[in-house]
């Protein structure tokens, strides 16, 4: 019995590797595509990341000549400039992915969840796409630490009236819980799509995890009230609006 327990144990554990295995060849596989599909359309890329590279190891190297240490702090400078050219890659990746579907609607309620499913620390609950008028400006809900946070894609005078009437059913069925409003666009009084995260993270924290947990609770429940929400206009999405998310909801948790 006791050598069946072990056997079992260790096809598990060789199970276990092979997947981590796996994980990481899938993992370096699609960084490995997005690198090619990013440097064939940014000419910058690779002498930039390069420039990073090799120029953090010339640092190092000189600063390590001060002490006869030269050797050891060229690999120290390469290491961290492979860190940095890594990050410049991912940044621009980045930059370029949210121009690309900027424009397109339910971009904001994809970015929120890309944005936020990260935050360590930070409880979350992000739906996207909760309502909508029929010429497709959406809006999009986040409760989180700060309260409730509605965020609008579109044109502001045909959302208001959806956007007051959702604002005011929050408040009946969670009275208090602070009620925040973002619009999306390169406007006045308006938030690039890019940097959706930073200000969501600038708004004040009001409640702690226990407290978040709870309203996330008082206010989704609402959502299954037959009524209560707006629905999405009847007839196909435009082409290219990419609202597979929609109605999903995500809670991050640390």
């Amino acid at each position: 019995m006791a050598k069946d327990d072990k056997a079992a144990l260790k096809a598990a554990k060789k199970q276990e590797r092979a997947a981590k295995r796996q994980q990481r060849k899938q993992t370096w596989s699609q960084m490995w595509q997005a690198f090619n599909m990013q440097r064939k359309q940014d000419k910058a890329l690779i002498p930039i990341m390069l420039g990073a590279f090799l120029g953090m190891g010339l640092l190092f190297f000189l600063i390590g000549m001060l002490f006869n240490g030269q050797w050891f702090m060229l690999i120290l400078g390469l290491g961290i400039g492979a860190l940095l050219a890594m990050f410049l890659f991912t940044r621009r990746l980045e930059r370029d992915m949210y121009k690309r579907v900027e424009d397109q609607p339910g971009a904001a309620g994809w970015a929120l969840e890309q944005q936020l499913r990260n935050t360590v620390g930070i409880v979350w609950s992000v739906k996207s796409g909760i309502a909508a008028t029929r010429q497709q400006d959406l809006i999009h809900r986040v409760i989180g630490n700060a309260g409730v946070i509605f965020v609008c894609e579109g044109n502001k005078n045909r959302v208001r009236p959806t956007l007051n009437q959702l604002k005011k059913r929050v408040d009946k069925i969670a009275g208090g819980v602070p009620i925040y409003e973002i619009f999306v666009g390169n406007g006045e009084d308006e938030v690039p799509v890019s940097k959706l995260r930073n200000k969501v993270m600038k708004l004040p924290r009001n409640f702690n995890k226990n407290e978040t947990y709870e309203n996330i609770r008082r206010i989704e429940a609402m959502d299954s009230m037959p009524g209560t929400t707006p629905g999405m206009p009847k007839g196909p999405m435009p082409a290219g609006a990419k609202m597979r998310s929609m109605q999903r909801t995500a809670r991050r948790r640390s």
